[in-house]
């Protein structure tokens, strides 16, 4: 199925084009039928199965000119809001919707301001919506949609009571949809309170389980991927790879960046003509590009034999992709590997995965540029010998550099300080971003201050196999726990410590959702 063969608007599919997605994922497939038949839905759908475009293109389709409020949509996070309310805002590039997203800890006097001037669609955190019912600054008479994004977090975060006091005041003639991980008895509750004869989609991966394929995992972070994947591909013997991306532009992107690096690369999206599609195929099976870069659509059909590597540049949306991504190689017998590079925001999701296939997916330090140089060392040698023996190669271009060069330097030195710039200068994955300065933990390791305790029946093992299970680390290298009656002390090893920050950061212990903070230094003894 395509997104053209939707009933929807020019406008909206030129936006989805835009943005690079090529083909409806199994959740938009089902619900966005649905919901252009104004039919209420519940979507019981994990994070990254891409439900916000599956219920943001219909949403917007039935979004009119006029300038009051027609949809509200409430998420249980402000982070949530913002990245729904920005999804949207692209979705809406040429149909020219405004867009609010409303929530705690931003001025409320500059979102008066822009509901005043006349807002079609707000996305809000459940807290400051009812804050904005209260003070008469937010009419929901005119709504004709209504989503309650991740349901089941806005329960777990007590927000249950303000969602019904806000459902009370939105118009009775509305189509609601509700989309949620799991479907826990107060949401079932809620959703027959307030919903019209629902319609149940359930994604439901069925029994999907991995081909034998050796797979691993590398945690990276957002801003060092291209950098990471790098470090991976040199570390790796690859006869020939296919590099998975979530979009087109994501395709190439990659695929320019890669070429910029001098890899043998080239990329495959569903923009390309079928000519194309056949040269760009036909240099990836006779070996002349090292590296096919695609979309899951994209590489639908594609079947060559000697795929030595699958590598997940972006997760996938669902088990039954990830499952098919990495079918495509260990083709005829032969032994394939997969690897997936996982941000701390989709460990969750990578567990998902895991659980789908009855599998624990193996994690792996990156490669160290050491691992990397040592690694490509005879491959380098063969290049400079290649060229040093290779009778049409003129380097007489160069004799007064090397001259002076040589007057100047030891031979060793420039060729060292060659060898860098030729092959590896990308060796720079230090800067992660994140300084969290002295927490007062034990030398090499990161102290965080957990705002829970004994109050949630913590305990230091339940707190270590937690970290365990969301960063991927073993429990045993969590460093010293202190677990106080309100609060917690916590120490981890540095490496990880942006990992167990993000990682924990969106996320619940032992059912009670946490805040995490790197700890104050303890106070000096006099």
């Amino acid at each position: 199925m395509k997104f053209e063969d939707f009933p929807i608007s020019d406008e909206i599919k030129r936006a989805i084009k835009d943005m690079g997605f090529e083909a409806p994922s199994p959740i938009q497939e089902k619900v966005i039928p649905e919901i252009l038949q104004k039919q209420d839905v519940i979507g019981q759908a994990q994070t990254g199965t891409g439900k916000t475009a599956a219920f943001g293109i219909p949403l917007l389709e039935h979004v009119t000119r006029d300038k009051h409020v027609q949809s509200l949509i409430l998420t249980p996070t402000r982070e949530l809001a913002i990245q729904v309310a920005g999804e949207l805002q692209k979705l809406s590039k040429y149909k020219n919707a405004q867009i609010l997203p409303i929530y705690g800890g931003q001025s409320i006097g500059h979102q008066i301001k822009a509901l005043k001037r006349g807002v079609q669609v707000v996305v809000g955190t459940p807290g400051r919506v009812l804050d904005h019912l209260n003070r008469n600054t937010l009419q929901l008479r005119s709504v004709h949609t209504l989503i309650l994004d991740e349901a089941d977090e806005m329960l777990d975060m007590g927000f249950i009571e303000d969602i019904e006091k806000i459902l009370q005041q939105v118009n009775r003639e509305r189509q609601t949809m509700l989309f949620s991980a799991t479907m826990p008895p107060p949401i079932r509750k809620l959703s027959n309170k307030y919903m019209n004869r629902p319609k149940q989609i359930t994604i439901s991966k069925g029994e999907v389980t991995a081909p034998s394929i050796n797979q691993v995992y590398y945690k990276v972070l957002e801003k060092n991927k291209m950098e990471s994947l790098c470090r991976v591909i040199d570390s790796e013997t690859i006869d020939l790879g296919i590099i998975f991306c979530r979009t087109k532009k994501g395709v190439a992107e990659l695929t320019e960046a890669l070429q910029a690096r001098g890899y043998m690369a080239d990329g495959l999206h569903g923009d390309l003509t079928q000519a194309q599609r056949d040269i760009v195929m036909k240099k990836f099976r006779d070996s002349s590009i090292e590296f096919l870069i695609a979309t899951d659509v994209a590489a639908r059909g594609i079947d060559v034999e000697n795929v030595s590597h699958v590598i997940n540049y972006d997760i996938p949306q669902d088990p039954e992709s990830y499952v098919h991504r990495i079918g495509r190689t260990g083709r005829a017998g032969r032994e394939g590997i997969a690897v997936t590079l996982v941000t701390p925001r989709e460990m969750k999701h990578l567990r998902s995965i895991e659980a789908e296939i009855k599998m624990n997916i193996p994690s792996e330090r990156l490669p160290s540029v050491e691992e990397v140089v040592e690694k490509q060392q005879h491959v380098w040698k063969g290049q400079i010998i290649d060229l040093i023996e290779s009778e049409e190669e003129d380097t007489g271009l160069y004799d007064g550099l090397v001259k002076e060069l040589l007057d100047q330097y030891p031979p060793e030195k420039i060729v060292g300080s060659l060898m860098k710039l030729a092959f590896y200068s990308h060796d720079d994955l230090k800067d992660d971003g994140y300084d969290f300065g002295d927490t007062g933990a034990q030398k090499g390791m990161t102290r965080f201050f957990i705002n829970v305790g004994r109050n949630i029946e913590l305990t230091p093992k339940k707190l270590s196999e937690e970290v365990s299970h969301l960063v991927g680390i073993p429990a045993s290298a969590v460093g010293r726990i202190d677990i106080f009656d309100n609060f917690t002390f916590m120490e981890v090893p540095q490496e990880v410590a942006p990992f167990v920050y993000e990682g924990l950061k969106y996320s619940r212990v032992n059912g009670a959702r946490i805040n995490l903070e790197p700890a104050k230094p303890r106070p000096k003894r006099r």
